[in-house]
């Protein structure tokens, strides 16, 4: 296993837990090419990528700029099957499991993240993520409450915009509570950066945090500088207050360069049912065999009872 039973607790306790190292660099160095490929061509030319001069007035503080969030892509990505199943990498699922708590989960959020000096405004003020996650609020119970991790493609400092949070312990005592659903005022963001801790790790590391806790984006300031980045969140099986992305609304994109490469239990993040299942008969295994050239049924057809 890749993680402990201290950064289980680490990340119920405080809220954040990292594990540096965590991708070999047999699993991540191969993605730099799909992410150039895919975000190479909007870095800024060289000489223009002066980092931006950022006013910490109150205006500039309370928005989240749009344009920081415009290079992104929503799985399947339009790259690599490698690029495609990192997010359903083996390890990630067994760490999600161990932290929620359960035997089974899906994973409901995957996006990728490329930021270059100078090309949009990514300070933010502190904030909770929740709020686009569910329509109530993160629960209590750990097999109720959801994972999101950040892993990092390339090295990460305090100049390539290393983002910063608080354990939910420090949060509570400055805020007075654990629940800012409308936001934080000026003078508690000022004081929450005064306990802020900077995620400044190598390539490869992972950054676990929950929907429920303080974190805030900033500029990158090194020269020519970029960050790669991509973020996955899960769920326990049967969470149905928790949502982001809807898979299969995405029927039209490149989903031939995951499919027919991942396994059982990956697919079953997805929402596939594993093999065994009662939703697989001769039909529906026929059927989605032939909707997915390439996929090894195998698995499913083994699992049915006299299936010829």
């Amino acid at each position: 296993m890749r993680f402990s039973q201290d950064h289980i607790r680490q990340w119920r306790e405080d809220g954040f837990c990292i594990i540096e190292n965590f991708f070999t660099k047999e699993e991540y160095l191969p993605l730099l090419s799909d992410f150039e490929k895919l975000y190479g061509s909007v870095a800024p030319p060289p000489g223009q990528d002066e980092a931006l001069v950022v006013s910490p007035d109150d205006e500039n503080l309370r928005k989240l700029k749009s344009d920081g969030f415009k290079i992104m892509d929503t799985l399947p990505y339009d790259g690599s099957a490698e690029l495609n199943l990192i997010s359903l990498h083996p390890q990630l699922i067994a760490f999600a499991k161990a932290l929620l708590g359960v035997d089974g989960v899906h994973m409901y959020q995957s996006h990728t993240w490329a930021k270059y000096t100078g090309l949009a405004d990514y300070e933010q003020t502190f904030h909770c993520d929740f709020n686009n996650h569910t329509l109530t609020c993160p629960a209590e119970a750990e097999e109720l409450r959801t994972v999101d991790f950040i892993f990092y493609l390339t090295d990460v400092s305090t100049e390539h915009g290393a983002l910063r949070y608080v354990t939910k312990s420090d949060a509570k005592e400055i805020l007075g509570h654990d629940f800012p659903v409308k936001g934080i005022e000026l003078e508690e963001h000022y004081a929450l950066v005064d306990r802020e801790k900077t995620v400044a790790v190598p390539a490869g590391s992972l950054l676990a945090h929950g929907i429920d806790t303080m974190h805030r984006g900033t500029n990158l300031t090194l020269r020519g500088g970029r960050r790669f980045s991509m973020t996955v969140g899960f769920k326990a099986v049967g969470n149905d207050q928790i949502a982001f992305h809807t898979w299969q609304a995405a029927a039209g994109r490149p989903w031939q360069n995951l499919i027919p490469h991942a396994a059982p239990e990956q697919l079953a993040c997805l929402g596939i049912p594993l093999p065994g299942d009662r939703f697989w008969t001769p039909r529906t295994i026929e059927v989605t065999e032939s909707r997915w050239p390439g996929i090894d049924m195998e698995p499913y057809k083994r699992s049915l009872i006299g299936f010829k």
